[in-house]
């Protein structure tokens, strides 16, 4: 017989199922949105740049992003924390499509703008317990819904703003899910929400890619942010 929580988890389950068709829908989108530069930015010996003088540079900085959520839920769901439930891992190979999806997204979006594939860090992380991977869910869902919130107004373009309005929606509902199976029943605190005005909480992408750093070995370098 199912307890009350995991009978909760089967509902929570479905509308994760459902968040991520919507992101599919929205990569679907991304295909018209297609564009190509000149300048292609591939990684090398001195990393990846991130070029902030159009919106390429930031749909490149929210790609750089998806890639470690990716890559961290891929890593989840093929090695699972000892005596995980049939629920629990359910939802992380859920979340695990959701953040493919974001990052195929971009991949498709930027075209030959893309930057190249990061390559990750997660030797602090310990997948075999439960508090590590949970906390670290926590950080990561956290660290980007602040990121997409602070690179809205970076934006140029209503389209692509729109775009990731849709995304960063996903995201926080992954940062609240994390957060239920951290602590049954809780809900959003200061960590996350400005109680001055109510609002998620947000960060620039010099603040977001200082904490990314580390657990990317691939270094990231950030021009014209300002322009």
């Amino acid at each position: 017989m199912k307890n009350l929580h995991e009978e909760k988890g089967m509902h929570r389950r479905s509308f994760l199922q459902y968040a991520g068709a919507g992101a599919a829908g929205v990569a679907l989108i991304a295909a018209g949105c297609k564009k190509d530069r000149n300048d292609p930015m591939e990684p090398g010996k001195t990393g990846v740049t991130l070029d902030f003088k159009d919106d390429f540079g930031v749909l490149n900085y929210a790609y750089a992003l998806e890639q470690l959520e990716a890559a961290f839920y891929i890593q989840v769901a093929a090695t699972p924390y000892a005596n995980i439930s049939a629920a629990e891992l359910a939802y992380f190979k859920d979340i695990q499509f959701h953040e493919i999806a974001h990052r195929e997204f971009f991949k498709n979006a930027l075209g030959q703008a893309a930057i190249g594939s990061l390559e990750v860090d997660f030797s602090k992380i310990n997948f075999a317990d439960r508090t590590s991977v949970l906390g670290t869910a926590k950080a990561f869902e956290d660290l980007g819904v602040s990121a997409y919130n602070g690179a809205g107004s970076l934006l140029k373009s209503t389209v692509y703003l729109g775009l990731a309005g849709k995304i960063v929606s996903v995201e926080a509902r992954h940062a609240a899910y994390i957060r239920e199976l951290i602590s049954p029943n809780s809900f959003s605190n200061v960590e996350v929400v400005d109680m001055v005005n109510g609002l998620d909480k947000s960060r620039n992408p010099v603040e977001v890619l200082t904490i990314a750093a580390g657990f990317v070995k691939t270094k990231i370098n950030v021009i014209n942010l300002n322009a």
